[in-house]
Formats: structure tokens, sequence, C-alpha cells
């Protein structure tokens, strides 16, 4: 299966300081990579290099065959960035169809992606009048426009509840049957451990990992007994087992490796113990552990 995007070696330096050390990367048609890491991991650099934004130093990129500085080898590329300006005059319609026209598509291409995204009553409307979700539609919208091979993804549903996310990335899901690639990089990690074939994260410019989301989650062995509990967090520290100690609200999260015996140590202190629960590690737990460097 041939990639829609490929990064082999690529470093990238601002003076003296390192943004990019070595990053390798794919992306195959239907595949949708998540791009996850702290801030100042990388990330924004990567993704400038792969849409053609900032000239590459070292390395190699390729983007569905071609250079993504080159003009024709962007057609195949759609992006929906954190937040876009919009032209005061200019109407939703307007905006999409020019973007058809940049891709090398018709004008008549608007029409169908407008109607995909329920935006054809608005068609008439100036753009920048939207709502912040109504923007983001307009955004994804000229990003679809002419079938992208690739669509890189900004932080596409900060701001947006949670309807108009099921909405976002059932729209998604529908163009990566047809083998679009996507690559999206977000704060809202948990959202990726459900959408994401593959997780792939950065820190100091360096992959540390590259996996799906699960086996990247099983890498994590301690789980977390959850309760309210009168007992004080030095207690519940001395507890056998207990590693960590985090409050949440009236709740309080017990971090270990060994659940049954956090549970019966705690029942033991506090009878009154209530709303035991055990939780797993979630996708957020990995990518944190793993960015600090204390994985377990």
């Amino acid at each position: 299966m041939n990639e829609v995007l490929t990064v082999r070696d690529l470093r990238h330096r601002y003076g003296g300081t390192v943004a990019l050390d070595g990053v390798d990367l794919t992306v195959r048609p239907g595949e949708c990579v998540a791009l996850l890491g702290p801030n100042g991991a990388g990330k924004t650099t990567l993704v400038s290099l792969v849409t053609g934004l900032l000239a590459r130093q070292t390395g190699q990129i390729s983007l569905a065959g071609g250079d993504p500085r080159d003009a024709r080898t962007r057609r195949g590329l759609g992006a929906v960035q954190q937040s876009i300006g919009f032209p005061n005059t200019l109407k939703v319609g307007e905006l999409v169809a020019g973007a058809a026209v940049r891709r090398g598509a018709s004008r008549g291409a608007a029409g169908p992606v407008l109607a995909e995204l329920d935006l054809t009553s608005l068609a008439n409307r100036r753009a920048a009048k939207l709502s912040g979700g109504q923007q983001q539609r307009v955004q994804l919208g000229m990003a679809l426009v002419g079938d992208p091979a690739l669509l890189v993804l900004d932080e596409p549903t900060v701001g947006l509840d949670v309807p108009s996310r099921r909405r976002f990335w059932e729209i998604l899901a529908e163009r990566r049957f047809r083998g679009a690639g996507v690559l999206v990089t977000t704060h809202l990690i948990e959202e990726c451990s459900e959408v994401a074939d593959r997780v792939v994260v950065v820190s100091k410019g360096k992959v540390l990992a590259d996996e799906r989301p699960d086996r990247l989650i099983d890498r994590i062995t301690v789980r977390s007994v959850v309760a309210t509990t009168t007992l004080a967090d030095d207690r519940l520290a001395a507890l056998p087992g207990v590693l960590s100690v985090n409050r949440d609200g009236d709740e309080v999260h017990l971090g270990t490796r060994n659940c049954e015996q956090v549970l019966r140590a705690l029942l033991a202190e506090d009878p009154a113990v209530g709303g035991l629960r055990v939780e797993g590690a979630r996708l957020e737990d990995a990518v944190v552990h793993l960015t600090e460097g204390s994985l377990v």
C-alpha cells in the first residue's frame, strides 16, 4: 500500500535550537494518525514542513509522491487549522468554490461538499459572521473539496460541542473509507484513542512511540482505585500498595500496581468508604508518562 505521507530522518533547527531530531513518520491511505506531545515537542514545526509552509533543511518529505513545497503537490493536501480569520466580504460558497479551483477542480465541486457538511443553507452568508462551530465546518469544507489525499488537522474539534465533534469524525470516517489519510494534532488526547489507528508521540524533537492506542495504553502497569473517603492524604499514601494519591473533587485516585491489596487496606482503614471502583490507564496517562520519562 503506497503511503500518502512519508517523512524520513527529518531534522530542523532554529538557530541553536533543535526542533526536530531525526523524525520518521508515515500515513497510509485511509489511516488516521494522531501526532501527540507536549508544547514545544516539535509538532508545529513538523506540520509546517509537511504542509509546505516551512522549507525543509535536512531529511525527506513525500506528500502523495511529491514535494509539499510544490504547488501542484499541495493540491492533494487539505488542512484544518485551530483558528482562521475569514475575509469580511467572502461568503461560504465562495470560499469553498475557491478552494476547489485552487485544487484543480471545478467550482461546481463545492455543492456536494456544502451539502455533506450541512452548509448549503449558509452558502450566501459571510463566513466572518458565522459562529465558531460553523466556521470550523467551512474550514473542513475547504479542506475536503477536491478529494485530497491527505488531511492535516490542527486541533480540529476544539470549541465544538459533543454532537458537532461526533459528526466531524463521522465525516472524516467517510473520507477515510474513500482513501484519504489523516494526520491530526490535538490536546484532546482521549478523543484520539477512539479515532486514531496509530499514535505518534513526540518530545524534544524525537519520536518516542509509534503504535496503536491500545498497545500504548497497555504499557502502563499502574491502575487507579477511586473512592470517596474521609481519610487524609498522608494516611492514604501510607496504605500498602499505594504509589500516588490525587484528589479530583470529592474523589481520591490511588495509583497502584496491586488493586486488590489497596482495596483491602482501604476498606480496613475506612469501612464507610464509598464510590469504590477501579480504573485502567488512559491514553492521556500513557502519553504523559512517556513524555515525562516515567512510563511504568
